[in-house]
């Protein structure tokens, strides 16, 4: 398993994530500059805003260090947001287009409990705060959780993307499936969750 993983600190609950590597025995590094992304072996993006993230990170210069860090073979990690910047419109690391807001606004968060697999145990209490859903994936993407029909965590390679706060509700098993799913790169072809 990996040991320095960084997190963007550039908005959103990124503390929350520095808490949940913590807990699992990992080195959490804050990254607000391309050069902070150096050695790192794995990347978190956390929730926050998408349109106030993207023009941050373009600011910063970390589009294309981040791209790089995923061609490198390290795992990445979004959520909620961090899911939209991953997306083919954005950093392209993952071939899948969101629906932002999909659930509608902050009056309508709510929870629920997800069977992800690879996550043994109960099942994931999700904290959905105005979440994204994955409205377009690619046949390589592997839909692992949906909600009404729609994909709220997906994976593809190296890259794990969930439209949902695993940290606000002190889940930090997805943080373990994150790096370790990048141990092996054939994670499958795309297929729905049962």
């Amino acid at each position: 398993m990996a040991g320095r993983v960084g997190v963007l600190a550039l908005q959103g609950a990124f503390r929350e994530h520095l808490r949940a590597l913590d807990d699992v025995g990992l080195e959490g590094v804050e990254v607000r500059r391309a050069a902070e992304l150096d050695g790192l072996d794995g990347l978190v993006i956390p929730g926050g805003e998408s349109t106030t993230m993207s023009k941050l990170m373009e600011s910063y210069g970390l589009e294309q260090p981040i791209r790089d860090l995923h061609d490198r073979g390290a795992p990445v990690f979004g959520t909620c947001a961090g899911m939209i910047m991953l997306d083919r419109k954005h950093l392209g690391v993952l071939d899948i287009e969101c629906r932002r807001n999909a659930f509608g606004r902050q009056i309508r968060s709510f929870e629920a409990d997800l069977r992800i697999p690879g996550v043994s145990g109960p099942p994931v209490r999700a904290v959905f705060i105005r979440a994204p859903w994955a409205e377009v994936c690619g046949e390589d993407v592997e839909v692992l959780a949906a909600v009404d029909g729609h994909p709220v965590a997906v994976r593809q390679g190296n890259v794990l993307a969930i439209s949902f706060h695993p940290e606000l509700a002190g889940e930090t098993r997805l943080h373990e499936l994150f790096l370790t799913s990048a141990r092996s790169p054939d994670t499958g072809s795309r297929r729905s969750p049962s």
